[in-house]
C-alpha cells in the first residue's frame, strides 16, 4: 500500500520530501494503532491527534491539520476501487479498508493564517539592534584576533540580504553568484541591481517558482555591502569554483538550518525576543 500510494504521489511530481513525510505519517499511525490499515476505525483517528495536542508543547494546529489531510488523502487511496486494495483485503483477511477521517473528527481549515500567535514581525527598533549586534561581532572578533571573523562578516552582510530582499530561508541559501543581476533601471547598481531568486516557494507538483527582485532606492545601502562580501571577503574562504554566494569555511554552502543559528547566535547578543526567528525579517513593523 505504501509503495503503491508513493508511486502515485510520485506520478503527481510532488516534492520527494513531501512525499517521504507522509509515508512517515503512516508509519507512525500505523504504530500508535499496533493495527493494519484494514482494521482502522475514526477511533483510532481521534485517539492519535488527541495525543498529539496532549504533548509538551502540543502539536501546532496547522500541523495536525496538514497531518489529518495527509492521512485523509492515504485512506482515499487504498478504498479506491481502481486500485483494488478493498477487494485484495477482503479476500485475504476478511475485512477491507475504509475512510476514517471525516468531516466530524479532523480540524476544519476556517483561518487564513494557521501560524503560532506568539510569532510576530521586529519593529524598526528591534531590526537596528540585530543589525547593531551583527557588525559589534565582527568588530569584537577582529579586535580579539580570533578565528570567524570572516564567518561573521559573512552572516552579518546575509540577515541584511534577507532583508533587503524579502528572501525566505532557503531562498537565500540556494543564491549563486549568477544570481546577481543588472537593473537597467538602476545601473548605478551595477550587477546589483536585481537579485534573481530561482529556489522561491513551489506550488504542490511544481518545481520552485523563480522571481526577480529589485533593489530598491531606500534599500540600497545594500549595494556597497554585497559588494565588499563578492569582491573582498568570499575570494578569502577559496571557494574556487563553488557558485554559492554563501560560503562556509569548508567551502560549502550556507544551509537552511545555519541560516537559522546566525540568527538565533545574533538574536540573543541583541537581546531580543526569543519569538522572533529569521522569517520575522520579511515581516518589519513601526516602532
Amino acid at each position: 500500500m505504501l509503495e503503491g500510494w508513493s508511486r502515485q504521489q510520485r506520478s503527481r511530481l510532488l516534492a520527494e520530501k513531501t512525499v517521504k513525510d507522509r509515508l512517515r505519517l503512516v508509519r507512525r499511525f500505523g504504530e500508535y494503532t499496533n493495527t493494519y490499515p484494514w482494521e482502522w476505525t475514526p477511533e483510532d483517528v481521534e485517539a492519535y491527534f488527541a495525543a498529539q495536542f496532549a504533548k509538551d508543547p502540543p502539536a501546532a494546529h496547522s500541523t495536525v491539520r496538514g497531518q489529518q489531510n495527509d492521512l485523509e488523502m492515504f485512506c482515499a487511496f487504498i478504498t479506491d476501487s481502481r486500485y483494488g486494495w478493498s477487494t485484495a483485503c477482503l479476500e485475504e483477511f476478511g475485512q477491507f479498508p475504509v475512510q476514517v477521517c471525516h468531516d466530524w473528527n479532523t480540524a476544519d481549515h476556517v483561518a487564513e493564517y494557521e501560524g503560532r500567535p506568539g510569532r510576530r514581525a521586529l519593529t524598526y527598533d528591534e531590526l537596528q539592534q540585530l543589525f547593531d549586534a551583527a557588525d559589534d561581532r565582527v568588530e569584537k572578533k577582529r579586535k580579539l584576533g580570533r578565528k570567524g571573523v570572516l564567518a561573521a562578516w559573512r552572516d552579518s552582510v546575509v540577515l541584511k540580504s534577507v532583508y533587503a530582499y524579502g528572501l525566505r530561508r532557503r531562498e537565500a541559501s540556494m543564491l549563486d553568484i549568477p544570481d546577481l543581476r543588472h537593473n537597467p533601471r538602476a545601473s548605478d547598481y551595477g550587477r546589483f541591481g536585481a537579485l534573481q531568486v530561482r529556489w522561491g516557494k513551489a506550488s504542490r507538483g511544481s518545481p520552485p517558482k523563480r522571481r526577480t527582485v529589485l533593489t530598491v532606492h531606500e534599500l540600497d545601502w545594500i549595494v556597497p555591502l554585497l559588494e565588499e562580501w563578492v569582491d573582498e571577503a568570499r575570494p578569502r574562504f577559496s571557494p574556487g569554483k563553488h557558485p554559492a554566494l554563501w560560503v562556509t569555511e569548508r567551502r560549502s554552502r550556507l544551509g537552511v538550518r545555519r541560516l537559522d543559528e546566525v540568527f538565533n547566535t545574533i538574536r540573543k547578543l541583541a537581546a531580543l525576543p526569543e519569538e522572533l526567528e529569521l522569517h520575522s525579517l520579511r515581516h518589519i513593523v513601526s516602532a
